[in-house]
């Protein structure tokens, strides 16, 4: 798996970041049952910077706490029997890696949200990321039906790495 994390602000957590997202990925693809090695991109950004991803792909004009670009279109979440036929489009030719996508995450919303639902921070970035892993693996909350799939299995995932509410 390769996770290509960057972040472009000066903020700095008092948690290991990388160590942080890295478990969460790698859980919700092994709750997934996900049979390839993945690559992810992961940016870490502020209000202003968020808030410019979406007036540049969703023509929202605001700060979101997270957006989720999936390179792959599944018919079922987490069905990745179709992968291969679009093999061009899926894999990282040179390692092989399958694309999953990119994750954007505001770190000014980290902290407001982990301040706002009184826990801490890591706990704020590893949902975000649990929820975002959950959209690139083509799940959705369009519904009430598909908000309590992804809801069930994010908690899931974050209590099993015993990253919980504190």
């Amino acid at each position: 798996m390769t996770i290509y994390l960057e972040n472009e602000t000066d903020v700095q957590f008092d948690f290991d970041m990388e160590e942080t997202v890295h478990c969460v990925v790698e859980k919700v693809l092994e709750q997934e049952k996900c049979p390839y090695e993945t690559t992810i991109n992961i940016l870490l950004t502020d209000d202003q910077g968020i808030r410019q991803f979406n007036q540049d792909f969703r023509k929202i004009d605001r700060a979101t706490d997270v957006l989720s670009f999936p390179n792959i279109a599944y018919e079922t979440p987490a069905d990745f029997q179709h992968v291969e036929e679009e093999a061009a489009d899926c894999f990282e030719p040179d390692t092989g890696e399958l694309v999953l996508g990119d994750i954007v995450i505001s770190v000014e919303k980290v902290q407001e949200q982990a301040k706002a639902y009184g826990h801490s921070e890591r706990r704020e970035l590893a949902f975000l990321t649990a929820h975002s892993m959950l959209h690139l693996l083509g799940y959705d909350h369009m519904t009430k039906e598909e908000a309590a799939v992804m809801e069930e299995k994010q908690e899931k995932a974050l209590q099993e790495l015993r990253i919980t509410r504190e």
